[in-house]
């Protein structure tokens, strides 16, 4: 069996894409706003929202979004700035 390796470029950009944003629970923000969050900043259908939100009440936090780490900043950044805690991981 031959073993096939990948330019460092490309192998690279395969771990880019695979952070994670994250955003955890917290006891000041409601549902209403977190779903309402996603929707505006993370493009979220309403469904996927309340589900994300769910995830991040009951589990404390929940992976929102996927992509590369240069996707995800300026969408963390949103978040924080409307209070959320986020995370790129």
């Amino acid at each position: 069996m031959k073993t096939k390796f990948l330019p460092e470029s490309e192998s690279s950009e395969l771990l880019i894409d695979q952070s994670d944003l994250v955003i955890y629970n917290d006891d000041v923000h409601t549902f209403d706003f977190v779903i309402e969050t996603l929707v505006d900043v993370c493009d979220h259908e309403y469904l996927q929202a309340v589900q994300c939100t769910n995830l991040i009440h009951h589990k404390g936090k929940c992976g929102v979004k996927r992509g590369s780490f240069y996707e995800l900043k300026p969408i963390c950044e949103a978040l924080l700035e409307k209070g959320l805690s986020a995370t790129i991981e």
